[in-house]
């Protein structure tokens, strides 16, 4: 784009690509989308620089009242996907290209050759360590396969899949055993490529990282997305070994699929019954269920949690010990009905060794016959683990509501 133009001209041009985007269908039925980019796209006209709140009250009709509402910053980082489908897609041979700059509330309209920067090349430790997270994981798929065929007998699956925990688990509705995970994203400590990967609670999406950099623009260009996901290794555990029980209570194996929290949507928590394995901090849209009806809430971090009865603090130092070294955690075990009617049943922990206890004790007759479940009730329990390492030693109940 000429910086000669008349500011008219940029402007009318930039609402006719804008209208090509528009005309394509790439932003699907979202009316929020479809106002926000006809108010970008008329904003060069206003000859000011847009601030949040006021795309929030011109688009949305509402006040940033609350430091932590990000829903402009979401909508911002969507509309530059659709953006990205768009170019991607019908408006490939577009000669120029809508964008909308990081950590800013504008469209420029741009040459291709300015809009698509050549990918960053991800180092090698990068790519061994994105390698291993797969290898580890499909490892672990391959064992569920493995421990269902061998050792499915001599647990005596039948008896527990039909203890009151799991019975009636996926004969109404499919089975979505959701494993948390969490996202992670790149520092390039001020070079071009990438130094070191980051997990931080409060960002746990690509849309979280752009939100978080119009926060934060010191940091624009330094942290960047890596479209990459992990699972901690006692999540990826717990589930070889409470899989093959869930498949013995389903009936049959094709209603049984396992995906991740980050894929998990609303429309499949009410249409599955529902199966989570993994950290408590990683239960992402399943909190809210989860905590609404629960004795227990989070305390300062997700290695806590405070009985709201008692008012007693259960502090994982999991998280703490080196390795090798005995600590302590803290499993969570719980079911419930949503309400839709379909069945939650959540095994979870601070750290790892909480979560593989759990999941031992769910898989356990013994075990779920001294919780002494109710059918069709809600249960909830609290498990004090103690173990070394990794490795989860014994557990015991200190707290239960049934």
């Amino acid at each position: 784009m000429s910086a000669a133009q008349p500011a008219d001209a940029v402007a009318a041009e930039v609402a006719a690509e804008a209208g090509k985007v528009r005309a394509s269908g790439v932003l699907g039925r979202s009316e929020g989308l479809a106002r926000l980019l006809d108010y970008l796209a008329q904003a060069p006209r206003q000859g000011r620089p847009l601030r949040e709140a006021d795309v929030a009250q011109d688009v949305f009709g509402r006040t940033l009242e609350l430091s932590g509402d990000a829903s402009v910053r979401v909508y911002v980082h969507r509309l530059r996907k659709k953006l990205e489908a768009f170019y991607a897609g019908p408006g490939a041979a577009e000669p120029r290209r809508l964008v909308i700059p990081i950590g800013e509330y504008r469209l420029d309209l741009v040459e291709v050759a300015q809009a698509a920067p050549p990918p960053r090349r991800r180092p090698v430790w990068l790519w061994s360590a994105i390698a291993a997270a797969a290898l580890l994981l499909a490892l672990n798929l391959a064992g569920w396969w493995l421990v269902a065929a061998r050792t499915g007998p001599a647990r005596d699956l039948a008896r527990v899949a039909a203890s009151p925990l799991w019975a009636g688990l996926g004969r109404e509705r499919p089975v979505l055993v959701v494993i948390g995970d969490y996202y992670i994203f790149g520092d390039t400590g001020g070079g071009s490529e990438p130094q070191r990967m980051i997990r931080a609670f409060e960002i746990n999406s690509p849309a979280d990282l752009d939100a978080w950099l119009m926060d934060n623009p010191q940091f624009q260009g330094r942290y960047i997305d890596l479209d990459t996901y992990y699972t901690p290794v006692g999540a990826t555990l717990a589930l070889r070994e409470i899989m093959p029980l869930v498949r013995q209570a389903a009936g049959r194996p094709e209603r049984v699929r396992v995906i991740t929290a980050s894929q998990l949507t609303p429309e499949m928590m009410k249409a599955n019954d529902i199966v989570y394995v993994g950290y408590l901090s990683a239960l992402r849209l399943l909190q809210q269920p989860v905590f609404q009806r629960s004795r227990f809430s989070i305390g300062a971090t997700y290695d806590e949690l405070v009985d709201r009865r008692t008012g007693r603090s259960y502090v994982s130092g999991a998280g703490l010990a080196p390795g090798g070294a005995l600590n302590r955690d803290y499993g969570y075990l719980a079911a419930f009905r949503g309400p839709a009617g379909n069945r939650f049943v959540i095994l979870a922990g601070a750290r790892d060794i909480g979560v593989m206890q759990t999941a031992e004790i769910a898989a356990d007759r013994g075990a779920l016959a001294a919780l002494n479940p109710q059918s069709g009730r809600a249960l909830e329990a609290l498990y004090e683990v103690d173990g070394v390492g990794r490795t989860n030693v014994g557990a015991r109940v200190v707290a239960a509501s049934r």
